[in-house]
């Protein structure tokens, strides 16, 4: 059960992942399923063509055709939901992706009727496959689809204005499979692009594929240093983007604040570990914001539920509604971020003018999978009765965790869905009482702790 996840299904290959297993799960969603067609695509990794076809085997056994679309970027595994394809919409997709894990990892991204099907859905399948019996194989239904040229057509006329920019633009694919994208994309569009490390390869030979560390971001930095005016890096399915200028690392919550400015009076969301200066800043320009859980699956249902324009994670999962279907596409917005330079938006300057503040990384706090949410419980309980050397408290929000409200910041914890883990943010107007957050937090962390171990 434990490669149920709360936004998709993850595993080590073989171990957990296996031809049984991927069998049963995709005879299991097929009952999930109301349309005959399911598209599915898959990443970089040496073993993603393998679990295609035990994916392919249970889809089939449950009555299911399968539209292969081969290796894609997540993105365009979810593109394929709202295109039509010789008279055939499909009911739903799936892509096989370990995203940024390890190589040995591999997972499910699953989409049913254009929403995220997650949370409980997926415990609830989990659950069903431990007991059910699997049918005889039939014979293989698969119709191929050329997902990935549709897409790199539709982005190269989306982005037909951006034709004659001179800025240098590099970028860093990290072997993961935004290159069968975007190096043709930009080709398409004349720019002046270069890219590394552009060649599909699960093994990840040059770096891990997660540009949420910046140890992995230290050679598109040296190109951009060298040869460019922006950079970009992606993560191993190109649903999350890196934006650097040669002054700025600039975060998911700051890119919200630079895509919003050519947008009128915008919905936005942000997830809980967002700085506050991304909230009031748009609420001063007029937007409607909204704090809401991390995790792509909650913004896109919430998105869904609100008619928002925008959303962002911290991370780099960025959400565009505005002019486009409302999921997370790094490659979608690597192209509206040129189009604000385009447009002569100076980025470095826009940030420049944001409150300073002083905010920390996303910092773990390890525990297992079996304590994180009863820790989660006693900090909770912990905080009505705080000790009396504890910072005032003016709110708590408690939509994704605990974000506990200050005077002059806030700090946040809460559980990850997806690794046995607490992560804690920290911020404010002074570096002094960042630190007095922090200290005191990790001090009902740890009263916590000494509580469960009781």
């Amino acid at each position: 059960m434990s490669i149920y996840r709360e936004y998709d299904i993850r595993g080590i290959f073989e171990k957990e992942l296996n031809e049984d297993t991927v069998t049963k799960i995709g005879y299991a969603l097929s009952q999930h399923i109301d349309g005959e067609y399911v598209a599915v695509g898959y990443d970089a990794r040496s073993h993603s063509p393998a679990l295609f076809e035990y994916l392919v085997a249970g889809l089939n056994a449950g009555g299911k055709t399968v539209l292969g679309m081969g290796l894609v970027p997540t993105p365009v595994n979810y593109f394929t939901n709202y295109q039509e394809w010789d008279g055939i919409t499909p009911s739903a997709s799936i892509m096989i992706t370990g995203s940024h894990n390890p190589p040995e990892y591999n997972g499910l991204k699953i989409t049913v009727d254009k929403a995220p099907f997650f949370s409980e859905d997926i415990y609830a399948l989990g659950r069903e496959i431990e007991t059910m019996d699997f049918p005889e194989k039939v014979e293989r239904k698969v119709i191929e689809i050329d997902a990935l040229e549709r897409y790199k057509a539709f982005m190269i006329k989306e982005f037909a204005h951006l034709k004659g920019m001179k800025e240098r633009i590099v970028y860093d694919c990290g072997n993961g499979v935004a290159g069968v994208s975007i190096v043709d994309i930009f080709e398409g569009l004349g720019l002046n692009a270069k890219g590394i490390y552009v060649d599909p390869d699960g093994t990840f030979p040059n770096h891990h594929p997660d540009p949420s560390d910046e140890h992995n971001l230290i050679d598109v930095k040296k190109l951009l240093e060298e040869e460019g005016d922006i950079a970009f890096a992606y993560d191993g399915d190109a649903d999350r983007i890196a934006v650097l200028t040669h002054k700025n690392n600039i975060k998911g919550d700051q890119m919200a604040l630079l895509y919003s400015m050519k947008m009128e009076n915008p919905t936005v969301i942000g997830e809980v570990k967002c700085s506050q200066v991304m909230y009031d800043e748009l609420e001063k320009r007029g937007a409607k914001v909204i704090m809401y859980k991390t995790g792509h699956s909650n913004i896109k249902v919430k998105m869904k539920e609100t008619n928002a324009d925008l959303a962002c994670e911290v991370s780099g999962h960025i959400f565009f509604k505005n002019r486009y279907f409302g999921y997370d596409d790094a490659i979608y917005a690597t192209f509206r971020m040129l189009e604000l330079i385009q447009d002569g938006i100076d980025l470095d300057e826009e940030l420049a003018k944001l409150p300073q503040v002083f905010s920390t990384e996303e910092i773990k706090v390890h525990t297992t999978e079996q304590e994180k949410f009863p820790l989660m419980d006693a900090i909770k309980k912990a905080l009505q009765t705080p000790p009396a050397d504890f910072p005032a408290i003016k709110e708590i929000i408690d939509v994704d965790g605990v974000r506990v409200i200050f005077d002059k910041g806030w700090g946040l914890v809460r559980a990850s869905n997806t690794t046995p883990v607490l992560v804690t943010r920290f911020e404010s107007t002074e570096l002094a009482e960042a630190e007095r957050y922090e200290a005191a937090l990790n001090a009902i962390i740890t009263r916590a702790k000494e509580e469960i171990a009781k």
